[in-house]
């Protein structure tokens, strides 16, 4: 029997490593399933289908609108990165906070925990602050983007209500439970519920024990910006593709997209599949619309890593020495 027990945790760990490599591999089944018919009647391949819409678009204007975009969100990541941890952690200046969140993008292509890894070693050597403490406050920054993706999911499901596919008009029924979940966990960590719980002593939920309401707010506020700039950006480069959207309708998608952005595979294949489930009609131009936008933020975030890596790696590893 002990022979075999390490077999069980091994499976899981190959299991985890396996699994979005499954998603991505399911996703790009499904993209092109629902390509093949349209490429064929046209008499062609689907990587034909696909060059086809490639070979349109006007590269020039889309990097004008994704370059700076890019840029922007980096500057706003940044600023809730240094405002949560100035809360929770450390008093550290916003200057500091670049080179290093800019590096941990670079790890981020592969896998995010190793860019919050970063950022734990980060302030370990510099400011002495325990690993744990930064997990708590990466995992209240996650929290609160749950939240205000949902909330202007439901504010653009709202404005656009009768353009949106049916099953978008389940969002305020999301968002009610989602408030109803925040106010539980809220009460519960100022101690109104379960007093006697002492789950809310784990050092990972550090963050929650002391954020109030102006914490969540403030960094729902700070983060929206960064929407915003994502709405007005996306819906002209998907004209650029040859798909007009107006930044309302957009305000109700890119949200959910955002949703299947986060989960985790390569190439963020379930985020394409939502451009196509989203726009069916269009299947060529919204998976390579999908593919090109959420791939080339990565990359691009990991070359603005690059340049910050030399001082981030002295600000880490001379602290370290010092």
């Amino acid at each position: 029997m002990t022979e075999s027990q390490p077999e069980a945790p091994a499976k899981a760990q190959l299991g985890k490593r396996l699994l979005p490599w499954i998603i991505t591999i399911g996703c790009f089944a499904f993209l092109y399933s629902r390509m093949i018919g349209p490429a064929a009647r046209e008499g062609l391949s689907v990587p034909a289908y696909l060059g086809g819409v490639f070979s349109e678009v006007s590269w020039v204007s889309w990097l004008a609108l994704m370059i700076p975009y890019s840029l922007v969100f980096f500057l706003i990541d940044s600023l809730v990165v240094w405002r949560v941890i100035n809360w929770f952690n450390a008093r550290v200046s916003y200057a500091d906070i670049l080179p290093v969140r800019a590096s941990t993008y670079i790890l981020s292509i592969l896998n995010e925990q190793l860019g919050k890894g970063a950022m734990a070693v980060y302030l370990n050597r510099r400011e002495g602050v325990p690993g744990w403490k930064l997990g708590s406050s990466m995992l209240f920054i996650m929290i609160c983007e749950v939240y205000y993706l949902c909330a202007w999911a439901n504010v653009g499901a709202a404005m656009q209500w009768d353009a949106l596919p049916e099953l978008f008009h389940w969002l305020p029924v999301m968002g009610l439970v989602m408030l109803a979940l925040f106010a539980v966990g809220y009460l519960y960590f100022r101690g109104v519920i379960l007093p006697a719980s002492g789950l809310r002593d784990a050092h990972i939920l550090d963050s929650f024990r002391q954020a109030r309401l102006r914490h969540y707010l403030i960094t729902i506020l700070f983060r929206s910006p960064a929407l915003l700039a994502a709405v007005f950006v996306y819906s002209r480069a998907l004209a650029l593709f040859g798909v007009e959207i107006s930044s309302l309708q957009m305000l109700g998608y890119l949200p959910v997209i955002f949703f299947g952005a986060a989960v985790p595979g390569p190439f963020r294949a379930v985020a394409i599949s939502l451009w196509v489930i989203l726009f069916p009609e269009h299947p060529a131009q919204m998976a390579a619309f999908g593919l090109v936008q959420h791939n080339f933020f990565i990359f691009f975030n990991a070359a603005i890593g690059l340049i910050f890596l030399r001082r981030a790696n002295r600000e880490i590893f001379g602290a370290a020495s010092a």
